[in-house]
């Protein structure tokens, strides 16, 4: 494999942050943006995408490697027809660290009592309200991948005690951790419940109503908290809603939705004991990814073998 391939991209970023990081970016390659009326795509080697057309295939039948940007990849998983070729996924230190001080950031707002004292603040009220410490809670983070795993670690730091969840079990030193048999042991323990689970056909929709009831009432905050930074697709959002609404859930914190942009009349946007960020909790520097996918066609054009590529049977 002596010639270099060329790249098609076609990512959710503005153009001018992917002008920008290009400069110097992918030396010896072709770059071909999916975007550009009219642009032949027939030679392409290797795609960067995030959710592609639908015509990308048709355009490019001579891709070889489909590289992710981001952490997710059901976007291009969901693609009918998706051709039976490596799909890679977005690993990176940088990544992971964006994540997880998100994650930080959420749990400890809604330890401190973040929304209500914004809420007062508005209403210029001075009212000292009670706050339980980290050590209090119990965080239990499902999805116990690169960016689950850090989440742990750092929450654990805070003070936090930690539970985590995963499909199939992991070993997490400090940590108890539980498997798809014991959800439920898992939830009765959980404080502020942390979604980091890839999309899948076994974890779309799992947060719903049923799942919420499940989570310890009456600790430390009163009533539970939901985070999530996973996948929309992860969450029933009417089920949130009902539950912040119910009392079942005392606050949320929500980085992805079913659809987004979230809808203007969603009641989300109003409701005061939710934080709402617009996919933004591990925004990918367009400059960090680039140079990770360069590294990779610099393995497999050297007859390495690829990193980070997802199985197909998991989705991840």
């Amino acid at each position: 494999m002596s010639a270099k391939g060329s790249i098609v991209i076609d990512l959710k970023f503005e153009r001018r942050q992917v002008d920008a990081a290009l400069v110097g970016a992918f030396k010896g390659h072709r770059v071909l943006m999916a975007d550009t009326a009219n642009a032949d795509l027939s030679d392409a080697r290797y795609a960067l995408l995030w959710k592609p057309d639908l015509d990308l295939f048709t355009r490019a039948p001579k891709l070889e490697i489909l590289f992710s940007g981001g952490a997710g990849v059901d976007g291009i998983l969901a693609v009918p027809g998706l051709p039976d070729l490596p799909v890679v996924r977005f690993v990176d230190e940088s990544l992971t660290v964006r994540m997880s001080e998100w994650v930080v950031l959420q749990a400890l707002t809604h330890l401190r009592q973040g929304p209500t004292y914004l809420k007062q603040q508005r209403e210029r009220v001075w009212n000292e309200r009670a706050q339980p410490e980290a050590k209090d809670l119990t965080v239990g983070v499902m999805g116990l991948g690169v960016l689950g795993q850090d989440s742990v670690r750092k929450l654990k730091i805070m003070g936090f005690n930690v539970v985590g969840w995963s499909r199939s079990k992991k070993q997490i030193d400090g940590v108890e951790t539980f498997d798809t048999g014991g959800l439920d042991a898992f939830l009765a323990k959980t404080d502020i419940l942390v979604g980091l689970l890839p999309l899948t056909d076994d974890t779309r929709g799992m947060f719903d109503a049923a799942l919420f009831a499940k989570l310890r009432q009456g600790g430390a905050l009163g009533k539970p908290v939901f985070i999530n930074a996973g996948r929309g697709g992860s969450q029933v959002e009417a089920d949130v809603i009902a539950a912040l609404e119910n009392g079942i859930l005392g606050g949320a914190s929500l980085d992805v939705f079913e659809r987004e942009p979230l809808d203007a009349e969603s009641p989300l946007w109003g409701m005061e004991n939710v934080v709402i960020t617009p996919h933004a909790a591990s925004a990918s520097d367009v400059s960090v990814l680039f140079r990770a996918v360069e590294a990779q066609i610099e393995r497999y054009e050297a007859g390495e073998p690829l990193r980070h590529v997802v199985d197909r049977a998991t989705g991840y």
